[in-house]
This record gives C-alpha cells, sequence and structure tokens, in this order.
C-alpha cells in the first residue's frame, strides 16, 4: 500500500453566494500518494484550476470552498485539514510542504524585479533567519536544478525565453524542497520541443528530490507521457480515474475517449483525428442527469434522467458512466 499524502474529500467550490452560486467544482473526491505523479485532466472550465486553488485556499473573490476537506499527511505522522488550518499554520505550511506553480509564468514573475530578487523573497519570506550570502547561494544553487546557466540570475522576466521563464517558476516552487508540487498547466503557451523539454526537466528533479506532483492539463498526451495516474474531469466532476497507461489502452468514460481521440497516436497505424461535439454545460444551467449526455455518442435513456456514481467498475477502475455500473459506490 502506498503511503498517502494528500486527501481530497467532497470538495465543492462556488462563484457567488445563494441560490445564483455557480458550483464549479463539486464533490471531488482525490488521493495523492507519495512520489507520485497523478494528472488532472480536461477541457478548458472542466474545474481543474478552480481545484488546485480549493485545495490550497488560494481562490481569488468571489470563489468559495462550499465543503469538503483536504487532508494533508505530515511527515511525523500527523495530519491536517488545509480548508481549517489558522492562517499562521497554512502559511508556514505553504512552501515548505506544498508549492504551487502557476499558469502563465510572464504573468506570475514581477516583471520590474530581477530573477535573483524574486528567488531570494521567496527564502526570506520562508526562512527568515537565513543570512543573504547564503540565499545568493540557495538562488544560483535552483537555477542550476532547472538548466539555466547562473549569469541569468541578474535578468528581468522579459529577458527570458518562456522555457527559462517557467524552469524560474519551477525552481521557485522548489526552492524549500517542498513535499507536494501543483502544476497548473506549467507548458500552456509553450512550443512542442519546449515542453518535452520542460516534461523532462519534472521527471529528472522528481526522481532525485522525491516529491508528489499534481500535474493539470488540457492535453492528455501530456499526461500519458509523465503521470502515474490520470483523473478526468467534466463540468466540475471526477468521471473517471484511472493508471495513465490502462486509460490510454482501455478508456471507459466517452469522455475520455474522445480526448484521447483528439491528439494524434506516435506509433501504430493512422487513425482519423475525431473532436467531441458541442460543448461544455453552462454550469448556471446544468443538464438533467449525465452532466456528458447531451455529447454522448453513446448515450442511454437512463443518463437522461440520473446522475452516475464514481465508484469501482468491473474493470477494477473508477467511472461515472452507465455503461459500465460500479460495484461500490
Amino acid at each position: 500500500m502506498k503511503e498517502r499524502i494528500l486527501d481530497v474529500r467532497g470538495l465543492t467550490v462556488g462563484y457567488g453566494l445563494g441560490d445564483d452560486a455557480v458550483r464549479a467544482v463539486r464533490d471531488v473526491d482525490l488521493t495523492l500518494h507519495k512520489g507520485e505523479v497523478l494528472g488532472l485532466a480536461g477541457e478548458s472550465g472542466s474545474g481543474k484550476s478552480t481545484l488546485a486553488y480549493g485545495m490550497t485556499r488560494l481562490l481569488p473573490p468571489p470563489g468559495v470552498v462550499t465543503g469538503g476537506e483536504v487532508i494533508y499527511h505530515l511527515e511525523d505522522g500527523t495530519s491536517v485539514d488545509l480548508l481549517r488550518l489558522p492562517d499562521a499554520d497554512l502559511r508556514r505550511l505553504r512552501w515548505s510542504e506544498i508549492a504551487i506553480v502557476f499558469q502563465g509564468a510572464i504573468n506570475s514573475l514581477n516583471p520590474v524585479q530581477r530573477i535573483s530578487t524574486q528567488l531570494i523573497d521567496v527564502l526570506k519570506a520562508h526562512s527568515p533567519g537565513t543570512p543573504h550570502r547564503a540565499r545568493q547561494d540557495k538562488a544560483r544553487e535552483l537555477l542550476t536544478l532547472v538548466g539555466i546557466a547562473t549569469d541569468r540570475l541578474h535578468s528581468y522576466p522579459h529577458q527570458l525565453s518562456g522555457g527559462m521563464r517557467q524552469r524560474v517558476m519551477i525552481a521557485m516552487a522548489l526552492a524549500l524542497q517542498p513535499r507536494v508540487v501543483i502544476m497548473d498547466e506549467p507548458t500552456t503557451a509553450l512550443d512542442v520541443v519546449v515542453q518535452r523539454q520542460i516534461l523532462r526537466t519534472l521527471v529528472d528533479l522528481r526522481e532525485r528530490l522525491g516529491f508528489s506532483v499534481v500535474f493539470i492539463t488540457h492535453d492528455l498526451s501530456l499526461l500519458v507521457e509523465f503521470s502515474d495516474r490520470i483523473a478526468i474531469m467534466y463540468a466540475g466532476q471526477v468521471v473517471e480515474e484511472a493508471q495513465s497507461a490502462e486509460l490510454y489502452r482501455t478508456p471507459l468514460h466517452p469522455y475520455s475517449d474522445g480526448l484521447l481521440r483528439s491528439f494524434p497516436a506516435l506509433k501504430g497505424p493512422r487513425r482519423d483525428l475525431a473532436g467531441i461535439p458541442g460543448s461544455p454545460p453552462d454550469l448556471r444551467m446544468m443538464p438533467s442527469g449525465c452532466a456528458f449526455h447531451p455529447r454522448c455518442p453513446r448515450a442511454l435513456d437512463v443518463c437522461d434522467s440520473q446522475t452516475p456514481a464514481l465508484g469501482q467498475s468491473r474493470q477494477n477502475r473508477s467511472v461515472a458512466c452507465w455503461l459500465h455500473p460500479v460495484a461500490v459506490p
């Protein structure tokens, strides 16, 4: 049995209050194990980033967590609920235990501060007793760790390429050697070659440092290469979860199958690419029954009226679909 490091149970996130509130994440359960890469995939608007920010209490207004718990298991054997942790304790936990790489490095880095200043600020804020010379040495070490020459320490963000800026964000996240790193679409807007370079860097760093990763992206092909397990989100819910190789070979949910068919295979015979018809539902007016049934090519009569539960199917996979009745809801 793998050691659990993070347990998300029944997490629900809404935007707004009262009857007009929109539930962007609905009753999500996830488990992250030590040293594991858990991928979160889905179309834009499926709730992936909202889930990550809800887990870490970084939701901007008017977002609010309305239910659930996020249990973090410390190395000493104790556990804490991140959603109910006092602000001072949460601040001590951030970056030292759980770090996040935000989407779009150009928007996350301060454009008028040098890279050295921004790296040192992280160390200063979370390790206030460290001497300035030690912080400078650590900043150089972090850049070397992600494959950037140390003479770039005095550069401004606009003087770096997109891939280098993303590496700086990864270096910043690893500054205090956290046990969990959440990556919110870290390769968005990068070309394919740079994407693969970033992924190789992440794989190497994970093997060397042993941290766990929650990797969020709309590009399922990246997750198949990089993740141990993949959770597919649609309309704020997890609709399938499986080992990455199993999901790639035999997707059970029609939505997972549609995502996989939307990018070309690197090996094997040629096949026609087929997108998913229609658009994701308006969260203010969710369809009855299964949220995916208006777009599903294999919908049954029951899909229109009853919502399937996420549970273990006959193939010992977690899936929320009436095509695969669950054995244990």
